[in-house]
């Protein structure tokens, strides 16, 4: 039995030899104006299609695959977002909004199928699969919140045969995305956050950000003709405000500084010993991962591969003169780019690695990439049965115009006239509207689909406009909250000029929507309950009194001592009775 102990070894370190390149992470940290911190989380791997077949599963999570091929899933993207990317002051989005989402849950994938019936039946199969898994409400994704998108959406695996593929896409604008999503998430990576970047997602740090989402992305990859792999790519991209992030977990709310420990400015006419007006901090503040995230990176994940010379896992982000402070006790190397501004780091396996940046005064200035596109969405109008959608949508180059796909998923209730679509460039004439399709609601079966391909001359914004009816709904279609609106979906522009530099494409959203519909106040049958029920009391007392009582005059009625009497006299009477003769 001993002798098999060092084979049984060797086998093990081969495997896990094998399967090292499979997986990879990468953690990309930039500082953002207004003390904000960009902190992008990348896992990786990769499964082999012979493999994912045969049940076979290494770093590939067998929940989620045992779930795709029971739907027939071939390729797959799932989004969980919460808050706004300010593109006015944080530039354009990382991944150039590839692994963005819409607010809520946005899901949409290609499956394999002969007929629209036997796609939609198994996305919903997906749908409910993935509820359980991700603790989500995924399941509500219906037929009124699933639509077929045309133009807005191109797969990024390589697929032999498009034509047996449906496209599905559904959103859940409504969907409170929370630490109870965070969990399956973590469950589904190698090393489940007990080491490498992982173990720096908490949720107490994540969900207080200014803006996060968390992105699953599965595809097919060929590299050549039957070599074929399934690959997953899970991401977390969160905005941190530094000084709330600095706060300890202990002391949840902010509280002022004592007036003797913030720097005041002298200069103003009403400064006082009891009154102070800050200076404006000129230098960058000093952060660190361990006081960011509330812990420190817990070393690198034994499994990430080290051989091909993707290992260095941290990379940040910064001016050239910026001083970076590594603590660590294992060994680790630094890297840095051409015009080192981007810095990387190799982690030590087992050991604690923290990134410190002390306060320190800067030269240059923050470099941001300029959006491609500003875009907004407001509802306007007044009154409970009719509104209309603006959307205004910015050009910011000089020289190029830009061509996209305009995309909008509208829940029935919410009814568009197509004959009211107004698109106004500011700054020339003609229609920039180039292709629309547009599939009308039906009343609780399906949503509207609205699809445009606009074109934005170099330099110009387009408003774009069009009227709506509000549809009044039963009683029983209002949710608990239902004086709060409803909410609509965010609209997805996707970029087609200029080019996109992958696959994945360029993509921006517009925030979500609220709607007030016409809503009943739900406290009249309330009100209506408890007056009837009282009154059906009163009424039930009163006849069952007059049918059972008996109504005697007062002086037929027996005295105290003669009742007493009288009981008296039964007592006895069933006395001699028990006794017998």
């Amino acid at each position: 039995m001993l002798s098999f102990l060092p084979l049984l070894l060797f086998n093990a370190l081969i495997a896990c030899t094998a399967a090292r390149s499979d997986y990879h992470e990468r953690l990309l940290l930039r500082p953002l104006p207004q003390s904000a911190l960009l902190a992008s989380f990348t896992f990786r791997s990769n499964e082999s299609s012979g493999a994912f077949e045969e049940q076979n599963f290494r770093y590939f999570p067998r929940s989620l695959g045992q779930i795709l091929q029971h739907a027939h899933t071939k390729e797959l993207h799932l989004r969980f977002s919460l808050g706004r990317w300010d593109a006015s002051n944080w530039g354009q989005m990382p991944w150039n909004g590839a692994r963005e989402g819409g607010t809520g849950v946005e899901l949409w994938a290609w499956v394999e199928a002969g007929t629209e019936e036997e796609a939609f039946s198994r996305w919903l199969a997906l749908t409910n699969a993935l509820s359980g898994l991700f603790c989500a409400s995924l399941n509500f994704i219906d037929a009124t919140k699933t639509i077929r998108p045309v133009m807005s959406f191109q797969p990024e695996g390589d697929h032999h045969n498009m034509s047996r593929l449906h496209l599905l896409h559904g959103t859940l604008p409504h969907e409170v995305v929370c630490t109870e999503n965070l969990t399956p998430f973590l469950k589904l990576l190698p090393c489940k956050g007990k080491a490498g970047i992982s173990s720096l997602l908490s949720g107490h740090k994540l969900f207080d950000a200014s803006w996060q989402t968390m992105s699953i992305d599965v595809r097919p990859v060929c590299q050549k003709e039957g070599d074929c792999a399934v690959e997953i790519e899970q991401g977390v991209d969160m905005v941190l405000d530094l000084e709330r992030a600095k706060r300890p977990l202990d002391n949840p709310i902010p509280r002022p500084l004592p007036i003797e420990e913030i720097s005041c400015d002298g200069s103003k006419p009403y400064n006082a010993p009891d009154t102070c007006y800050p200076l404006t901090r000129t230098a960058d503040s000093s952060w660190s991962l361990n006081e960011v995230f509330g812990t420190s990176l817990h070393g690198a994940c034994p499994l990430t591969d080290d051989r091909d010379g993707n290992s260095h896992t941290v990379c940040i982000n910064v001016q050239p003169e910026r001083e970076i402070q590594v603590k660590t006790a294992g060994e680790y190397d630094e890297s840095r780019s051409a015009s080192e501004t981007l810095r990387c780091y190799k982690l030590p396996v087992g050991e604690a690695f923290d990134l410190v940046l002390p306060e320190q005064q800067m030269t240059t200035g923050l470099v941001l990439p300029t959006p491609p596109l500003y875009a907004a969405r407001s509802i306007n109008g007044h009154g409970q049965e009719r509104g209309s959608v603006q959307a205004v949508i910015r050009n910011p180059s000089t020289t190029d115009a830009v061509e996209f796909i305009y995309l909008e998923s509208l829940p029935w209730f919410m009814k568009p006239y197509l004959h009211t679509l107004r698109a106004v460039i500011d700054k020339s004439e003609g229609n920039p509207v180039k292709e629309t399709y547009y599939r009308p609601a039906v009343d609780r079966r399906r949503g509207s689909h609205l699809e445009l391909r606009v074109v934005i001359p170099a330099d110009s914004s387009l408003s774009l406009t069009y009227d709506f009816d509000k549809a009044i709904l039963r009683y029983t279609e209002y949710p608990p909250d239902a004086n709060r609106g409803f909410d609509a979906a965010p609209a997805v522009i996707r970029l087609l000029s200029p080019r996109p530099p992958d696959r994945k494409g360029v993509y921006t959203r517009t925030t979500s929507l609220l709607l007030q519909l016409p809503t009943p106040d739900f406290s009249m049958p309330y009100n209506v309950i408890i007056l009837t029920s009282t009154v059906m009391a009163l009424a039930f007392g009163n006849i069952f009194n007059l049918l059972v009582r008996r109504f005697v005059g007062a002086d037929e009625v027996p005295s105290r001592r003669g009742l007493r009497t009288i009981l008296q006299g039964k007592l006895e009477r069933f006395k001699s009775l028990v006794k017998g003769p």
